[in-house]
């Protein structure tokens, strides 16, 4: 029986290993998953800052533009 045993502990330490390394692995994806998004999310805010300064810019010219002609 001992060497059933023995195969039966070293079956449980490998499930146990390997239930660790799916945990292990499950967290890397969600952490790479969650700095993507907060990389898309700068990306988008960014360009939102981008358009508004744009946006500022078109508004500035427009208002010199009819200074001009008063």
């Amino acid at each position: 029986m001992g060497l059933i045993d023995n195969a039966k502990d070293a079956g449980e330490a490998t499930a146990k290993k390997v239930g660790e390394f799916v945990d292990d692995t499950k967290e890397r994806v969600g952490d790479a998953v969650d700095e993507a998004q907060a990389d898309a999310e700068v990306s988008k805010a960014e360009a939102d800052l981008e358009r508004a300064e744009a946006e500022r810019e078109v508004t500035k010219a427009k208002n010199e533009y009819k200074a001009d002609f008063r």
